[in-house]
């Protein structure tokens, strides 16, 4: 048994891979296109030809696929197998036999696999770094992959103190249940907010703005609610930062700070891209 699916079997980490596995049937042209649009928009650029690519925890491919699309030459890998089997069959889909888009089973926290990538001209990793189990050496390791010049695009659960501790506790508890009971658990949580927020469209006349928030949802990087609502309540580990702490810590590694989404986003992720010094060395 390899070391992810023995911490699933006890209970220390959500299956990602098989979340993915049960979305890739469902990418389609429209959430490529958010996928690229995406990117574009953060790293401000329309294209990426000529541009190295390294995607850590590339999940079900589709931002791999974008870049590569975008015209970078892609390295992706994933710590969970079904996830490396998702991104592998999305490279099959839409660049068979590519010798630009190269897909690795491997873990962020290794920091000898990590060094033997090479550096890279943009190294993406949005919302995977805070389910490592350790997130500041897991940032420590990503960073470095990045060529003096290039960019660092990252995401990351913002912290909100007790909340963010709440949360903590029912992804443990969904990650130790029996997996008949999951579902069931997923869905018991999420229905405060489900609520509150069917409530404040009634209360404001503006009912489609619930009915938007699941029909219109995939405008969301490209992702279904239910899927993201069982990736947010099962994804575990789960580790938070603060913005500030975030900035600091890339900042003193020889980053500035290029582009920033921390705005109202409660317990979601806070998106950040820094560029790097060209004075670093390799």
């Amino acid at each position: 048994m390899d070391l992810n699916a023995a911490e699933i079997a006890r209970g220390e980490r959500f299956q990602f891979g098989q979340n993915w596995s049960q979305f890739l049937p469902i990418i389609n042209e429209e959430r490529i296109q958010q996928a690229t649009t995406s990117l574009k928009d953060m790293l401000e650029v329309e294209s990426l030809k000529g541009k190295s690519f390294l995607d850590i925890g590339s999940g079900s491919g589709l931002f791999s696929l974008a870049a590569r699309q975008l015209g970078a030459r892609v390295h992706s890998f994933d710590f969970d197998p079904k996830s490396v089997f998702c991104t592998a069959q999305l490279k099959k889909n839409y660049f068979r036999e590519d010798e630009s888009w190269k897909i690795d089973e491997g873990s962020v926290l290794d920091s000898e696999y990590m060094k033997s990538l090479g550096q890279f001209d943009v190294v993406y990793s949005w919302g995977v770094l805070h389910h490592t189990g350790d997130l500041w050496l897991a940032l420590e390791n990503a960073q470095e992959r990045v060529s003096p010049g290039g960019r660092f695009f990252i995401a990351l659960y913002n912290d909100t103190g007790s909340q963010s501790a709440r949360w903590y506790w029912i992804k443990k508890t969904y990650n130790g249940l029996p997996g008949i009971l999951r579902t069931p658990f997923a869905i018991l949580v999420t229905i405060p907010g489900e609520v509150k927020l069917m409530a404040s469209s009634l209360l404001t006349l503006n009912l489609r703005r619930y009915t938007d928030s699941w029909t219109t949802y995939r405008r969301n990087r490209g992702m279904t609610k239910w899927r993201d609502i069982i990736d947010w309540v099962g994804g575990y580990p789960y580790e938070v930062s603060k913005p500030d702490d975030v900035f600091d810590f890339c900042r003193a590694r020889g980053f500035v700070l290029s582009k920033l989404k921390c705005g109202n986003v409660g317990l979601g992720c806070n998106e950040f891209v820094f560029l790097k010094s060209t004075r670093n060395e390799p």
